[in-house]
């Protein structure tokens, strides 16, 4: 996936070069996936369990004092209530569940604690099950007790020329637990609600029902869990508005869509990926195609429906007044004026001060290519906004998860068929090249891999149409027979299902596929921040008939 939240060109070749200089890679992974064919070692692991294998490496770390210590580790608090909570959690008693050999666990955690550097990442895979944000700290706890934060070769943070993600964190950050939604008392992550919940928000009277909407450039009838459910929900809405230039699955039940210019036709500075970087750098991309008279921009089509609601909803003529001659007259800002104002103020700007000299837009122009700032430099007391800079390996949230997690050895109703995942499609972009010719020609892509033996099992011969069923719904999909695959796990790739009256995509829905998202339980949801379960889903699957 081109390293996603450690964005990097040409990551094939990275990894080939870190193994030509002694490294290592280890990928867990359900799915010998396209990563998992270049490591060293593939560990395959089912769906859903990657919490009790982090917390057997932080155990063996602990346990054995494997730990390095160096600045960051100099920050930490609550090293023994995090020992005490990974207790019922060590190799030899989660080796039943996980299927993966206590002596192999503890062998990998003292690999990984006695190199020179290294990292433990995890992405989708290790997000999207009912234990993501615990696993998600897990991986920063490991890389951090063995002294890899904010050291070269392990996990570091940029220094990007304008830091978005900076300026929101100094306003206060993530907020865990920011209210609870008002049908199910799901919870929200800086308040933002969980996307499973938005059909029974629609559906559900009284006060606080959604009753507008507003879609930019998505599409959640494919990507929202139980896609089925909101397509019959989005009509009972009073107003849906979609910014897009697509008539997809979702923008065709809006009353209103604005097509925004493309991304050829505006000029651009990925801010956000920049930020996710693997060295610091910048780029700005001038407009390479004139937009059509009167076209507007995305940031100017939602700048004006912002103005427009302030002024709709303003109380009385004098206010509404005021806010009508802001919205045809007051100079609002532009990105690219916005950009130029973050670069200078930035740590490589001038800070407004021209005398001193600094990086500008100016410069970045001067350089289509793009600019090289240097390599990564560690810079952890500049990101940790807590009090007193101090790094807590045993807040209370976390802990609790824990307790979850260790819960699950005790489990005797965990699934024990089919279990459903998702997969990316390098062919066609995973979904952003579904409505082109190029991205969609030649074998069907859309097809339900599955392992030899449980087809086997089953009757089922490649190549057939089988039904795919799960507690929400059904799909009908090819059958592909993989080795890649773990047995008791089967794959659907994400984003198809192009099908439904009033679409306007010809080349998509002449090669619809199906939507994995309608067999997702829109029910369970993650436990801390309420993102969907998309990993891990039961299934049946069976011969069409």
């Amino acid at each position: 996936s081109g390293g996603s939240l450690m964005s990097a060109p040409g990551f094939r070749k990275r990894l080939e070069a870190l193994q030509a200089r002694g490294g290592r890679l280890v990928v867990v992974d359900p799915r010998r996936s396209e990563t998992a064919r270049l490591a060293d070692r593939h560990l395959f692991i089912r769906p859903g369990l990657d919490g009790l294998l982090l917390a057997a490496l932080v155990h063996t770390v602990l346990d054995e004092k494997l730990g390095r210590e160096n600045a960051a580790t100099a920050r930490i608090v609550g090293r023994n209530g995090l020992a005490e909570a990974l207790a019922p959690l060590s190799p030899e008693a989660v080796e039943g569940t996980l299927g993966i050999p206590a002596a192999d666990v503890r062998a990998l955690a003292r690999e990984f604690a006695a190199a020179p550097s290294a990292v433990c990442y995890g992405r989708v895979g290790t997000s999207q099950h009912p234990f993501g944000t615990l696993c998600s700290w897990l991986a920063d706890v490991l890389t951090l007790l063995t002294g890899n934060l904010d050291q070269p070769g392990g996990a570091m943070f940029t220094t990007p020329a304008a830091d978005l993600a900076g300026l929101f964190a100094r306003q206060g950050g993530g907020e865990l637990d920011s209210g609870r939604t008002r049908v199910r008392g799901a919870p929200c992550f800086n308040g933002e609600a969980p996307t499973a919940c938005l059909a029974e928000e629609i559906a559900t009277p009284g006060e606080g029902q959604v009753r507008g909407l507003l879609t930019l450039a998505g599409n959640p009838v494919l990507s929202a869990p139980n896609g089925a459910a909101l397509d019959r929900a989005l009509p009972g809405l009073d107003f849906h508005v979609a910014v897009d230039f697509y008539v997809n699955e979702t923008t065709r039940h809006a009353d209103l869509i604005l097509p925004p210019s493309w991304s050829l036709e505006h000029d651009n500075c990925e801010v956000l990926f920049h930020g996710f970087a693997v060295r610091n750098t910048a780029k700005y991309s001038p407009t390479v195609m004139t937009p059509w008279v009167g076209q507007r921009d995305d940031w100017s089509i939602l700048t004006e429906l912002a103005l427009r609601l302030r002024e709709a909803k303003a109380q009385g003529p004098v206010t509404r007044t005021f806010w009508g001659l802001v919205r045809r007259f007051a100079p609002i800002p532009s990105p690219r004026r916005l950009l130029a104002w973050m670069i200078r103020l930035g740590p490589y700007g001038d800070g407004f001060r021209p005398w001193r000299g600094g990086l500008s837009l100016a410069d970045l122009e001067a350089q289509p290519s793009g600019i090289d700032l240097g390599p990564l430099v560690p810079r952890l007391a500049d990101v940790i906004l807590t009090e007193g800079g101090r790094i807590d390996l045993a807040p209370p949230v976390m802990l609790e998860e824990l307790k979850r997690q260790a819960a699950e050895l005790q489990r005797t109703d965990a699934p024990a068929g089919l279990v459903l995942i998702g997969r990316r499609d390098m062919r066609t972009c995973n979904t952003w090249l579904h409505n082109t010719r190029v991205g969609t020609k030649g074998r069907e892509r859309c097809t339900l891999q599955m392992h030899p033996d449980d087809a086997g099992k089953r009757g089922l011969d490649a190549g057939a149409t089988v039904r795919v069923s799960s507690r929400v719904g059904q799909v009908e999909a090819p059958l592909e027979l993989s080795t890649d695959l773990l047995p008791g796990v089967v794959s659907l790739p994400h984003g198809w299902g192009h099908r439904g009256p009033g679409l306007q995509l010809r080349t998509a829905t002449a090669h619809p596929g199906v939507s994995c998202n309608d067999l997702v339980d829109d029910q369970v949801l993650e436990g801390v921040v309420g993102n969907a379960v998309f990993n891990g889903v039961p299934v049946e699957v069976e011969p069409s008939v």
